[in-house]
């Protein structure tokens, strides 16, 4: 393929893959100074900050998982991130199923006003929700924040599911009806297993949002809190012991990290799904 190349497409494609390698080190370089940052005590970092750690130690992770209660922490944010994958994956489904293979009155209108959630910024909305969720009962409510979640990133699923459902050819829902099986039977005998690719990518993306969320989380439970606000309330007690704070750093991302790298082309396909409509 060289051989095919002018030296401009050369010298071309050398500056390409320059400026991306110094980005691709820009994104790595912090990942690898919180994990180093996470293995030296307290005064190994005092007075060797930026170097490779001496003496790599766990004790950190220790101090993180007994005594500021990080494990607590991230099985709160393992609940309400089931909760909330669990919402958006199955009102997701059946809505993009039936918005985008069944015909009824207003199902475009119906289709374009769920697409509207996807424009209103969750800040816009803080004070009447905190109303709502105190109405409803859901106040430092695990439960609460999953369904609150599923509310929140449902339009995005909606519009996946039906712009995916939208490029399978309608006759196979045709011949399940004439051979006798009803409409959830076509649904969850046809469609639902058609769907997996979609609904894998969607979960994946939920579940990165919902791990990740500080604002809706803070707002909701003012008792227990998710990993990602136990993290950043660390600032305070502990802003001066960095490397606690990046041991808690680290257990917070490695999930995300580990999603992400296993998952990533189902990402990218989820997302070419996503943008071609059939």
């Amino acid at each position: 393929m060289r051989a095919l190349l002018s030296p401009k497409e050369r010298r071309l494609m050398w500056v390409v893959s320059a400026v991306m390698m110094v980005l691709a080190l820009t994104t790595v370089y912090p990942i690898l100074f919180t994990f180093s940052t996470s293995l030296k005590s307290t005064k190994d970092f005092i007075r060797h900050g930026f170097a490779i750690p001496t003496a790599p130690t766990l004790e950190k992770y220790a101090t993180a998982w007994s005594t500021i209660k990080i494990g607590e922490y991230f099985l709160n944010s393992t609940i309400v991130t089931l909760i909330g994958v669990g919402i958006v994956l199955a009102v997701s489904s059946l809505a993009g199923f039936a918005l985008a293979q069944l015909h009824f009155r207003f199902r475009r209108a119906i289709f374009y006003l769920l697409l509207t959630g996807l424009m209103i910024p969750v800040q816009v909305i803080m004070v009447p929700l905190f109303r709502v969720v105190v109405d409803l009962g859901l106040l430092n409510s695990r439960v609460g924040l999953g369904v609150i979640y599923g509310a929140f990133f449902s339009p995005f699923g909606v519009y996946l599911m039906t712009s995916y459902y939208s490029t399978l050819p309608p006759e196979l829902r045709e011949a399940a009806r004439v051979d006798g099986a009803s409409l959830w039977q076509v649904f969850w005998l046809v469609m639902l297993p058609l769907g997996r690719p979609a609904m894998l990518t969607l979960g994946i993306l939920t579940t990165l949002s919902c791990w990740n969320d500080v604002l809706i989380s803070l707002l909701v439970l003012q008792h227990d809190r998710t990993l990602m606000v136990g993290i950043a309330a660390l600032r305070g007690e502990f802003g001066a012991d960095i490397p606690l704070i990046a041991s808690c750093v680290v257990i917070g991302a490695a999930p995300v990290i580990a999603v992400y790298l296993i998952f990533q082309r189902k990402i990218l396909g989820g997302i070419i799904v996503g943008s071609v409509k059939g």
